[in-house]
């Protein structure tokens, strides 16, 4: 968003509150957030009643945003602040609201990105997979013989989008679970010489091997494309001074969704993700 557009919504309270209802009702066409029925009528209290279930609702029940009670004004500068990545205590500060506060209403806005990734299609094509580790810095092995690290499998399609995923342990039971729940039969999928992606070859793929000690690339592809996602990452989390191994995959889904959309408006997107439903499983 505009800097000129955002002074605008941000002037009043009424204003950031209509800015959020339009996000909400798509083309404002309101349905009831529980049966999705479109057959409504208002009450009184700006609230709406369906007619076919008899629930009674608001213009954001149902809602990431309705998770806390912030005003709207406030919602918009939390979500301006955590688009140019602005530590949660800063943000406290700038918006004058407390610490526990900010950081609840950030864990909202992950949770909201979390909920939209897990919608995504199945990736296809050319595909690359790769797992790295995160943690504090510790001597000794690094990498897949590093003792207590957090293993994440990334894979990478060709036009540039990640997904990736905490994972267990890189057995090929884990690393195979994920592949299949991610892409495509059919894909041809390149990897390092890890022995545990050999099972990948029985369950449809096309699977190419790249040896890193002797050549990056196979073709055209580049088997260490995800290296740059790797390093991205890695810079941003550090930041944080560390992070619990409960929050850290809210945290890497965060780094997801920034990287694969580091060409779009991240506040409209972040705007979109907090105004919609709550899966019905939370």
């Amino acid at each position: 968003m505009k800097l000129e557009s955002f002074e605008f919504v941000g002037k009043s309270e009424n204003r950031a509150r209509l800015f959020f209802k339009k996000v909400c009702w798509k083309n404002g066409r309101i349905f009831c957030t529980r049966c999705r029925n479109r057959k409504i009528y208002r009450i009184v209290g700006k609230r709406y009643r369906c007619r076919r279930c008899g629930y009674t609702f608001h213009d954001f029940s149902g809602r990431w945003i309705n998770r806390l009670r912030i005003p709207f004004k406030k919602w918009l500068w939390i979500i301006k602040f955590f688009e140019v990545e602005l530590s949660t205590r800063r943000i406290a500060q700038q918006v004058g609201l407390s610490y526990p506060t900010v950081f609840k209403a950030i864990t909202v806005l992950r949770l909201s990105i979390l909920a939209q990734l897990d919608a995504d299609l199945l990736m296809t094509g050319e595909i690359e997979l790769d797992e790295s580790y995160f943690g504090g810095r510790r001597k000794g092995k690094r990498g897949r013989g590093a003792a207590g690290k957090t293993p994440v499998f990334g894979i990478l399609e060709r036009n540039g989008v990640v997904k990736v995923e905490v994972i267990r342990d890189v057995s090929a039971q884990s690393l195979l679970n994920m592949t299949v729940k991610t892409v495509r039969r059919g894909s041809i999928v390149y990897t390092d010489k890890f022995r545990s992606y050999d099972a990948l070859m029985f369950c449809g793929y096309r699977h190419l091997r790249v040896d890193h000690g002797k050549r990056f690339a196979s073709g055209k592809v580049y088997i260490n494309g995800l290296e740059g996602f790797w390093s991205y990452a890695k810079e941003r989390l550090a930041k944080f001074h560390g992070v619990s191994k409960e929050k850290f995959p809210l945290y890497l889904k965060e780094m997801e969704f920034r990287y694969n959309n580091r060409s779009k408006n991240i506040f409209n997107l972040t705007v979109q993700n907090l105004c919609g439903l709550v899966p019905d499983l939370l």
